[in-house]
């Protein structure tokens, strides 16, 4: 068992979840009200990852990380190291791709409340920001426990980005799924079999708590 392996990948997940928090709230309440013109474009410019190959996409983000490439050149000359093939490269990459998984859910929960309830905490002098703390937040909150869930259990498996991106560093960027391929390269298949075995027993308590969260939420809710 790769312990140093299953923990990094538990932190680019953590990282990962709390980076995206704060963007699905307002990504997801802005597309779920707003009405302009390109709001189409927009929505599928967020689902976009979810339908690239992730080694179609990480092929991109490894461009435009790379030293050449502006982003790349900025952190290099603020950080004093690339950007590609470290852990924040992979937070970075890690972030992008799972912008559907955090915003969707998002949105449909804040979609699902009733125009009448944001227009009562208006009419009480309710300013926007505390119509959403007091509001929409908490009615929010089911569509908002799922794409973190879902965030964090995607990123815990994901595999080609983590791959292109950062590539297979020992301590740095080498995640659980690589480590798992690396085993079934050396066909050290017991090896492989009990990581993903933990990776899989992970995923299912972290969606199964979910469900018994959101039960209760809505029951309380209701």
């Amino acid at each position: 068992m790769d312990w140093t392996a299953l923990t990094l990948s538990l932190e680019l997940a953590a990282w990962t979840v709390a980076i995206l928090l704060p963007v699905s709230v307002l990504a997801g309440r802005w597309l779920a009200y707003g009405r302009f013109r390109s709001k189409g474009a927009v929505e599928a410019l967020v689902m976009l990852p979810l339908v690239l190959p992730p080694t179609v996409f990480g092929f991109y983000l490894l461009l435009a990380f790379g030293r050449n490439s502006p982003i790349g050149a900025f952190w290099q000359q603020t950080f004093g190291h690339q950007l590609v093939f470290t852990f924040e490269g992979l937070v970075v990459a890690s972030v992008i791709f799972n912008l559907p998984f955090a915003i969707q859910p998002a949105q449909r929960g804040f979609e699902a409340i009733a125009v009448e309830l944001r227009e009562a905490a208006a009419t009480c002098g309710m300013s926007p920001w505390r119509s959403l703390l007091k509001v929409e937040l908490p009615l929010a909150w089911p569509g908002l426990m799922t794409a973190m869930v879902l965030t964090f259990a995607h990123t815990l498996g994901e595999f080609g980005i983590v791959l292109m991106v950062g590539g297979s560093i020992p301590g740095e960027t080498k995640t659980i799924a690589i480590a798992i391929y690396d085993r079934v390269q050396g066909f050290d298949m017991a090896a492989a079999g009990t990581m993903s075995a933990v990776l899989v027993a992970i995923s299912f308590s972290t969606i199964a708590v979910t469900y018994w969260l959101s039960a209760r939420i809505g029951r309380r809710l209701a």
